[in-house]
């Protein structure tokens, strides 16, 4: 998959194109049907596709430290799409110059001029252009002018209910970590780089990879995170993937950590994991992040969630029949 950073990095090769413009926040069940119906017209145009995306996402640029949590980082969003056979990704930078672009201009500028576009997918809902003033019909007929046709996805519900990542956000903060992952496709994920810790947590008897998902001040990465507390977990990225554990995801208040971290505790694992890119996949929430009294009591709530996560562990592992009637 080719990386487009800047329309200025468009050249004559990138002419002629299937293309969807979008956020694609989490890359969802209603972004895979979009990819999906990309991919599909691109073939039988003999075409190469395009994701036109984001970066920041608008709202961030617009809302600042106001602006809903992200559910995938840039890195994550692009290591999902090329699991769909996205050829390229353009990535614009949402910038004042952007945001105060007119509608027409994007077409002619991007679409048109850069891309050579011939096949648009977007949602029913789309909206672009200086103050969202383009709209579907923008763009229809402006490819009636340029010669590109525009197919609109209309809206992607499951169990009546329309599959948005705002619907999402809402899942990750409530623990319902089940219909987070109905609605994606799969179950949440986070990844990141373990990084040299304070080692606090091998001192207590539970040694944990440390993955700073999040380089903010600890005011601004809690509101930007779509999940918080502890949880059971399976993380990819070692041998004999996956491997289980349980995962602290916050600012580690009875340290007075300063920065959101994701800790995650492997169990039944020894073994060096500095530098190591990992994925950590969250499967049941365990209780909420708090602070405790001393270290100690903290030592031993821990060892109360290794406990519960086992259990949990244990009771997936078994057969449906012997869970049924247990």
């Amino acid at each position: 998959m080719e990386l487009i950073r800047g329309d200025y990095n468009l050249r004559p090769a990138h002419r002629g194109c299937a293309a969807t413009i979008g956020n694609f926040d989490g890359v969802h069940l209603g972004h895979q049907a979009v990819l999906g119906q990309l991919s599909e017209k691109a073939a039988e145009l003999g075409l190469p596709t395009v994701v036109v995306t984001f970066e920041p996402h608008p709202q961030e640029f617009f809302g600042g430290d106001s602006a809903p949590p992200r559910l995938t980082r840039f890195r994550e969003k692009v290591q999902i799409l090329r699991r769909y056979a996205v050829g390229r990704v353009l990535v614009l930078r949402f910038d004042a110059r952007l945001a105060r672009m007119p509608a027409r201009t994007f077409i002619d500028q991007i679409l048109v001029a850069g891309l050579g576009i011939r096949y648009l997918v977007v949602g029913d809902d789309f909206r672009f252009g200086h103050r969202r003033e383009g709209d579907i019909e923008t763009l229809r007929r402006a490819g009636l002018q340029a010669g590109f046709s525009v197919v609109n996805m209309h809206t992607f519900e499951i169990d009546g209910e329309r599959v948005s990542s705002t619907r999402i956000r809402q899942a990750l903060q409530a623990g319902a970590l089940e219909r987070a992952a109905k609605l994606l496709g799969r179950c949440y994920r986070l990844s990141g780089r373990v990084a040299r810790g304070d080692r606090r947590g091998r001192a207590m008897g539970f040694p944990t990879a440390n993955l700073h998902v999040h380089g903010t001040p600890r005011a601004r990465a809690a509101t930007r995170l779509p999940l918080l507390g502890v949880y059971a977990v399976d993380v990819f990225g070692l041998e004999n993937e996956p491997l289980h554990g349980v995962a602290n995801i916050g600012v580690r208040p009875t340290v007075d950590g300063r920065r959101c971290l994701l800790e995650v505790h492997l169990l039944d694992f020894e073994g060096d994991l500095y530098g190591r890119h990992l994925q950590v996949e969250f499967l049941k929430k365990l209780r909420e992040e708090r602070r405790f009294e001393s270290l100690a009591a903290l030592q031993a709530q821990i060892a109360r969630d290794v406990a519960a996560a086992r259990e949990f562990f244990r009771q997936e592992s078994r057969p449906v029949d012997q869970v049924s009637h247990a």
